[in-house]
């Protein structure tokens, strides 16, 4: 058996060498950031991300923020129908105004107007609905066993109309698995097409990586 000195020094020197080799990642990674060009030139990466937002420039510049939650108080407008839908003609939130027609909803919604470019989102009233601040989403004074609910996401919003109605979602276990996975993917792929358009037309500055 080995000796205990003997196991404790192969160990000492098994983690010394596992220290060393974690300093030298964090140097070259210190000396690879400092080195790594910027956009605008004129830019200097901080430590922390900090300062007035606006700054930023861009049509969204303002718009980010250190902190979540609401930024005013606003209560949102309430139709007489049992969906409520909070939202705005982008991409996401056009795929639930389509989808709430397909299913024959058409006379069972109110659908309210959200300005993302004036912020309409970081109302009290929308946070309540969804703490994320994200359009689209949807309130139904007739959820699952009569209750109020809130749904946010739109491929949350876009399954849970399908099993309301029975729509769109197949019964059959393997045509429901390659249901999700079409929506999953949809889901995922989507927010790298937003990216691309943000980067195209609202960025402050043409960046060919972006």
């Amino acid at each position: 058996r080995p000796r205990p000195m003997v196991v404790m020094s192969s160990f000492v020197s098994h983690v010394t060498s596992a220290y060393s080799s974690c300093v030298a990642k964090c140097r070259r990674a210190v000396a690879a950031k400092a080195s790594k060009p910027t956009l605008p030139s004129s830019y200097t990466l901080p430590e922390v991300w900090a300062g007035d937002p606006s700054s930023m420039g861009g049509t969204f510049g303002a718009v980010n923020q250190p902190t979540a939650g609401a930024r005013f108080v606003a209560p949102l407008p309430v139709g007489k129908k049992p969906l409520q839908i909070y939202s705005l003609g982008t991409p996401n939130g056009q795929k639930v105004t389509i989808m709430l027609y397909e299913c024959l909803l058409d006379d069972k919604f109110d659908s309210w107007e959200i300005n993302i470019g004036q912020l309409h989102q970081f109302s009290s009233g929308f946070v309540d609905v969804n703490p994320n601040s994200k359009i689209p989403a949807l309130t139904d004074a007739d959820g699952p066993g009569g209750n109020n609910v809130n749904v946010f996401e739109t491929g949350s919003i876009l399954l849970y109309l399908a099993e309301k109605t029975g729509k769109f979602i197949p019964t059959d276990p393997v045509k429901r698995i390659e249901c999700m996975n079409w929506l999953m993917w949809n889901m995922g792929t989507a927010p790298y097409l937003g990216q691309f358009g943000h980067f195209y037309k609202y960025a402050p500055v043409h960046i060919e990586y972006g």
